[in-house]
């Protein structure tokens, strides 16, 4: 299974190898015997999962792995999984837990060449975190040896141009070190150049891009940006090949400016029908493997379930074994009926959660993207003025784009809770509005069910922004009272305010209603539309 799990991996049918790899990891008994092909094929399910960007399954798969690793019989498959745990949380970005786990497979690597790879990820973590020093001062050390991967050699060029790649640009965000921000790109281009890897040297021109977009030099920028995008192209990645396109589009002149623009739309078209597809065809593999896997497990009940009646026959009577079936056969249909049940309240939450974000999408983003379409084909983007426009409109379609999707992301229930809603309440906070929160911290928060916590998230969310978006508000504050186990919040602004009647009308204050309703709770609205917009709800914990 394993061996088949590797051939399609290795020619990219990504959908096939994450079926075999597995049914590798269900054949196996970890406790026992197996643990190399059980965390290897783990490992393999992970990195599929992460390309697809499935990043929570990703989680869930890698968990399984950590109580055999020292079961394994190799050292790598511990670091593998620590690398692959690293990874998942620096692509949700949380780069405190992802330097954790970086440093947790730092300590368990044998190999010199395994060890500088590791440091560079630890480094590639503090640039997303803007601590370029501390990411210098890692790689400057390596930096200055060839270090060789004695075991796949081809693979030491590779890394090397890495390595090079982020130190130069660590050197370049950090500023005052041109020369040895240059030093490095030149390098790590000349090493990525022997390597005949189209898809390796986007990044090399696209360092350079990034180099002479800092000081000031138009034309050998708009030379780096055409060659990075000319190499995604010859290597088809699609994502890389949109992002050079956009670069690309801000360095050269209006003329061709416009002629990319319609090759960049185009290809981002292309994109999100071709992604779909992808996902679709993935989540039907996911489906399979969890109901194989469902089906095995059913299997190895009904096998114990037959030894253990055998077992009784030597002992007990025939009334006996007639309880025995009427309590497995009461079992089995609730079982099925539980199961059904769930599966089609998940469809019906998933058609209900994606009618409201295309409801939303319709509403936000429609007025901007014809507004935008018309002033592409009114033409006249040589003026700078129609350049700006145009730029401030892709900007602005972004920037709404990028909120919906965080206000439809994962909402984590557990000892981060706390931390992750006032990180939400804050990002409405601005140098025109403040908020003030109290009671905050008297609440004891891992008291509260999983879904009460994740409506309270929802609500306020809802709450913040109404005030955003209508309200004009300069002060907002959230107060939180429990009593006799009854959780209060109440919910002030001093914005324009609101009548009864009108909040009827508004969608977004109409969910809020009917959440509060799903967990037993009640909401009261303020009528008095002269002193702000006020609301308050209740509901057991």
């Amino acid at each position: 299974m394993q061996d088949k799990a590797f051939i399609f991996f290795n020619s990219g049918k990504h959908d096939s190898a994450f079926f075999y790899f597995n049914k590798t990891q269900l054949l196996c008994e970890p406790k026992t015997d197996y643990a190399d092909y059980y965390v290897e094929s783990l490992n393999y399910m992970v990195e599929i999962l992460q390309r697809y960007g499935n990043y929570y399954e990703a989680e869930t798969t890698l968990i399984k792995a950590f109580p055999y690793l020292e079961k394994t019989t190799n050292i790598k498959y511990a670091v593998n999984s620590y690398t692959f745990m690293g990874y998942n949380y620096l692509y949700t970005y949380d780069y405190e837990k992802a330097l954790y786990y970086h440093k947790k497979a730092l300590k368990k690597a044998v190999s010199t060449f395994r060890k500088s790879r590791i440091l560079s990820e630890i480094a590639f973590v503090y640039m997303q975190q803007k601590k370029y020093q501390e990411a210098i001062n890692l790689l400057e050390p390596i930096v200055k040896y060839k270090i060789e991967d004695k075991i796949t050699p081809s693979k030491t060029n590779y890394q090397r141009a890495a390595i090079l790649y982020n130190l130069g640009l660590s050197y370049l965000y950090l500023g005052n070190h041109k020369e040895q921000a240059f030093k490095c790109f030149d390098e790590s281009l000349k090493i990525t150049l022997t390597l005949n890897d189209d898809y390796e040297l986007i990044g090399s021109y696209h360092a350079f891009y990034k180099y002479y977009e800092k000081y000031n030099n138009p034309e050998l920028k708009k030379i780096n940006a055409e060659k990075a995008y000319y190499c995604a192209k010859r290597a088809k990645s699609s994502t890389n090949e949109i992002n050079m396109l956009a670069q690309l589009i801000e360095a050269d002149d209006a003329k061709n400016s416009k002629k990319y623009w319609k090759i960049y739309i185009r290809k981002i078209d292309s994109l999100i029908v071709n992604r779909k597809k992808a996902k679709n065809q993935f989540a039907d593999v996911i489906y399979n493997s969890k109901k194989d896997k469902d089906e095995n497990l059913e299997l190895k009940n009904q096998k114990a379930e037959k030894e253990l009646q055998l077992e009784r026959q030597k002992n007990r009577n025939i009334i006996l074994y007639i309880s025995i079936i009427f309590v497995l056969s009461a079992f089995l249909f609730l079982f099925f009926h539980l199961f059904k049940k769930s599966k089609k309240e998940k469809n019906e939450a998933i058609y209900t959660s994606e009618t409201r974000i295309s409801k939303k999408l319709d509403t936000e983003l429609a007025n901007d993207l014809y507004q935008t379409l018309i002033l592409i084909k009114k033409g006249s983007l040589e003026q700078n003025e129609n350049k700006n426009q145009l730029l401030n409109n892709l900007e602005k379609i972004y920037s709404k784009t990028r909120n919906i999707s965080k206000e439809n992301s994962f909402i984590t229930t557990d000892e981060n809770y706390p931390s992750e809603l006032k990180e939400m309440i804050s990002g409405y906070k601005t140098d025109k509005v403040n908020i003030l929160l109290q009671g905050f911290d008297t609440v004891r928060w891992n008291q509260i069910e999983k879904n009460k916590k994740i409506i309270l998230y929802r609500v306020l969310q809802e709450m913040f922004r109404n005030m955003k978006n209508h309200s004009e508000a300069s002060l907002a504050s959230v107060t939180l009272k429990i009593s006799n186990n009854i959780l209060t919040v109440s919910y002030a602004d001093n914005g324009i305010g609101t009548t009864k009647s009108s909040l009827i009308l508004q969608n977004g204050l109409q969910n809020v209603e009917n959440r509060i309703k799903t967990i037993k709770g009640t909401i009261t609205f303020d009528k008095n539309s002269d002193k702000g917009f006020k609301v308050s709800f209740t509901f057991p914990i």
